[in-house]
């Protein structure tokens, strides 16, 4: 009878062992998986604004993922507008191997995913691969979450509702707000200790679209936004601090693009080949009617407005055809820097007509296979409106000689909004005709003779292409070195 009272204690014991044992087992699997879980999982994201395969990824990456995995932490790179981000394309580059291209998503040295279907297909894979990931730098190394404001550039770092833009480069800020505010903790009891600055909350920009959040504050060097309850502070005037750097970089890369466009636009002015085909065109009317002088002005502006029309005309389609070649290839940092070895090309062919000069030399005055053709059309000019319609047509023998820096220019506004581009194809071909309608005045207030000022292009036709090689020399050095 003991014995079976014995066996039925341990029965019971077993009865409730085993279930006790399983869900302190199960316990500490889940608390297991929830260390894992909020350990962040970090990627290196670059981007354009403004590019359409980066709008594909952005909209999913920024938006969707965020939410979908609350542990991913996304530090954005956007090389487009804050062109002082692109420099570290080229470290990750050199440490990674990744290229230049994007959209690109960089895990780890063995990792990144370039272009938008390659991204969108294998991102949430590689996040599974990749769980509790370190922050790549660009030095090649990885850091916790503990270093996230030493990021070097202006990035973005994302996290499920919120984001810590970087707005001073060479700024820190404080680690721990940062680190915190990343994490995911309560917001209130970050700030508590802290002193911010709140300010007027702003939509982040993506490439085709933005995302909204309901507040924002201001912490040494960082803007951070988040959505949810919003918190006491000191309330400033800045009612946007971002649009106001934003703005600041704006006009001072449209103060740079100013100083390219009239540099590029002078070269081409001083062109003789465009300067040549003017006077022949004056000397063919005076000879025709050597008394009417109305003529003279009246042609002469004709033949410039006409040239001033299809160069815009030309400078449009040039920017259109560069936006497509980027949209395509996404090769727009490379890009750059072919226009830089172009304008030093072209400007060592400048100079070399100053060393040794051959007239219809490549790439710097018309051939002298055309010359002859070009003079035949414009002897049949007898007035004004014939001056109009040969300038009009002119423009395509003229584009051999002075397409060069035009290809530049177009190439560096394809950057550019189009419209924002236009006011500077409109500096360029007004300084591009100057001389022209220099000319024309010259000789119709008598001050000299069209044969003279054919004189004296001869004459001076070396000086011309020292200087134009010079100025576009430089300006391609400044650009490939990254001064520009």
């Amino acid at each position: 009878m003991k014995r079976i009272i014995d066996k039925f204690k341990e029965l019971i014991k077993r009865t409730f062992l085993i279930p006790l044992t399983i869900v302190i087992f199960a316990f500490i699997s889940i608390t297991n998986v929830s260390a894992q879980v909020n350990e962040p999982t970090f990627v290196v994201y670059f981007t354009g604004i403004g590019c359409p395969h980066c709008a594909k990824v952005d909209s999913i990456l920024l938006k969707d993922w965020l939410h979908e995995y609350p542990d991913l932490v996304v530090v954005e790179y956007e090389v487009y507008q804050e062109s002082q981000n692109a420099i570290f394309i080229d470290e990750y580059n050199t440490n990674y191997n990744c290229g230049y291209h994007i959209p690109l998503v960089i895990f780890d040295k063995d990792k990144n995913i370039v272009g938008d279907k390659p991204i969108l297909s294998s991102f949430r894979e590689e996040y599974e691969n990749h769980a509790g990931n370190k922050l790549p730098l660009s030095d090649g190394s990885s850091v916790s979450i503990g270093n996230i404001s030493d990021l070097s550039g202006k990035p973005k770092v994302w996290t499920k509702d919120r984001v810590a833009i970087k707005t001073e480069q060479n700024q820190n800020g404080s680690n721990e707000i940062i680190k915190e505010f990343i994490s995911g903790v309560d917001i209130n009891g970050l700030f508590e200790q802290n002193s911010i600055q709140i300010i007027e909350e702003q939509d982040v920009q993506l490439s085709g679209s933005s995302v909204h959040f309901d507040n924002a504050a201001k912490v040494e060097g960082w803007i951070l936004q988040w959505n949810g309850p919003s918190v006491k502070g000191e309330s400033v005037e800045i009612s946007n601090e971002q649009e106001e750097n934003n703005s600041s970089g704006e006009i001072e890369q449209t103060k740079v693009l100013l100083g390219k466009t009239i540099s590029l636009a002078a070269v081409d002015a001083v062109n003789p080949c465009a300067l040549a085909v003017l006077t022949m065109m004056l000397i063919a009317i005076i000879s025709y009617n050597p008394k009417n002088k109305k003529n003279i002005i009246l042609a002469g502006l004709a033949f410039s407005f006409s040239v001033f029309i299809m160069y815009m005309v030309y400078g449009l389609v040039i920017i259109r055809f560069f936006k497509i070649v980027q949209a395509i290839t996404n090769i727009r940092l490379i890009l750059y820097k072919f226009f830089g070895i172009m304008a030093i090309i072209l400007g060592v062919l400048q100079i070399k007509d100053f060393l040794s000069y051959k007239p219809g030399s490549l790439g710097t005055e018309m051939p002298m296979s055309l010359r002859p053709k070009i003079k035949k059309i414009i002897e049949g000019i007898t007035s004004p409106n014939g001056a109009f319609g040969v300038g009009l047509f002119v423009t395509l023998f003229l584009l051999p000689c002075t397409i060069g820096p035009y290809i530049i220019l177009g190439g560096m506004l394809s950057f550019e909004d189009t419209l924002k581009s236009i006011p500077h194809l409109i500096i360029y071909n007004l300084i591009f005709i100057s001389p022209m309608l220099l000319i024309t005045c010259i000789v119709y207030f008598g001050i000299s003779k069209v044969e003279d000022i054919s004189e004296w292009k001869d004459k001076k036709i070396r000086i011309l292409h020292l200087v134009a090689g010079l100025i576009i020399a430089c300006l391609g050095i400044a650009m490939l070195v990254g001064l520009l």
